[in-house]
């Protein structure tokens, strides 16, 4: 345990927080409340009783709700025996990890990429093995590393993420069905990561388990962006039988279940009024712009991000490391963003800006990362 990297992300959070007038554009929290319907729901779940123990899985009328939001809104059919709610999307990907993987095995994981996936693998003691993403290509899988890396002795596992953190990358269906062909012919599980599934600008959104061959995928989900659910924690995988009960089984020895308040709650959001996911996303696409447009007249952009509410800026200007270079944004400038080493090598001269904040703490906290590059 004490080897585990820690997450850049909370160790620039923490110096924020600690640091008065910050502008926080380092985490990815939707600034938005939770919509009016999902706390009416959880209210009448606590006073209906949803205060007991749960099944492992999830409750039923819950499960039967996400397999048909799955099978109408994701596109592939499923049933709920295929649904294992979870606390959050990290306990879905990391008990998925713990099913598919032995001690020893390998799982390969995007660079850059959301840091938590090498930790989980780590802590399930499984070796991460990194694939390359081309930012030149629009952050797409770099296809001969690729193959390189399916063929590690002893991977059992690809990770991917699209829509992706933190490179707002949107793969399409062609690159979607690429990815899941190289994992076929190497023998590799595919887990996919959508959790960014409806902060799409330029899309649409496609999930591998669309694609032919897809008793190989597990799919995970989660509340907490499409309806600024993440304290409530609740995200569900979609697996075949086997893993699903697999992954329940291992949900009573490590969470026992999920608080049936937040079940019930994330149920009232899944069938709703959708417009609150509209309403947000459309929110994320106008300061995507609003920072795209800066950082690339400043010469910064990385690259225009198709989807989540994420900006890469290029700082390789700068003669220090990302961490260093972070640090005195916060201290000196007034403004929290993460380093890119955090997310893997190929992050190195880049920082992550999060569109996860109000519209006036974006435009300004993108202002003082540009004068801070001017003057370096």
């Amino acid at each position: 345990m004490r080897s585990f990297p820690r997450s850049g992300i909370r160790e620039l959070m923490d110096l924020a927080w600690s640091t008065p007038g910050v502008i926080h554009l380092e985490v990815g929290e939707p600034d938005f409340a939770t919509p009016d319907h999902v706390l009416d729901a959880a209210a009448r779940a606590a006073a209906e009783g949803y205060t007991k123990y749960t099944p492992n899985a999830g409750i039923p009328e819950v499960r039967e709700t996400l397999a048909a939001k799955v099978t109408t809104h994701n596109g592939f059919d499923t049933a709920p025996e295929n649904i294992v709610v979870t606390v959050g999307a990290v306990n879905a990907l990391y008990h998925t990890v713990m099913v598919l993987c032995e001690p020893g095995d390998a799982v390969l994981i995007p660079d850059p990429a959301w840091p938590n996936y090498e930790i989980m693998a780590m802590a399930a003691g499984v070796r991460p093995v990194r694939y390359p993403l081309d930012p030149a290509a629009g952050f797409v899988p770099g296809w001969e590393a690729l193959e390189v890396a399916a063929a590690t002795p002893g991977a059992k596992a690809v990770i991917m993420n699209s829509p992706g953190n933190p490179t707002g990358a949107v793969w399409d269906r062609s690159t979607v069905e690429r990815f899941v062909e190289v994992a076929q012919r190497h023998g590799l599980w595919v887990i996919s990561d959508e959790a960014y599934e409806d902060i799409v600008f330029e899309g649409p959104h496609v999930s591998p388990a669309t694609i032919a061959g897809r008793e190989r995928v597990v799919s995970v989900f989660t509340m907490s962006k499409s309806y600024a659910m993440t304290g409530w924690r609740v995200g569900y995988a979609v697996a075949p039988r086997e893993v699903a009960t697999a992954m329940a089984n291992l949900s009573e020895a490590v969470i026992a279940c999920v608080p049936g308040i937040t079940q019930k709650a994330a149920q009232a959001a899944v069938e709703g009024d959708q417009g609150c996911v509209a309403e947000m996303r459309d929110a994320y696409q106008r300061r995507r712009d609003l920072v795209s447009d800066r950082l690339e007249a400043a010469d910064m952009l990385v690259a225009r991000p198709r989807g989540a509410f994420y900006v890469l800026a290029d700082v390789s200007a700068a003669a220090e490391d990302g961490y260093d270079l972070c640090r005195r944004l916060v201290t000196e400038h007034g403004v929290a963003t993460a380093p890119g080493e955090t997310f893997g090598l190929s992050g190195a001269g880049m920082i992550r800006l999060s569109l996860a904040a109000s519209d006036e703490d974006v435009r300004t906290g993108v202002d003082r990362v540009v004068e801070a590059m001017a003057a370096v």
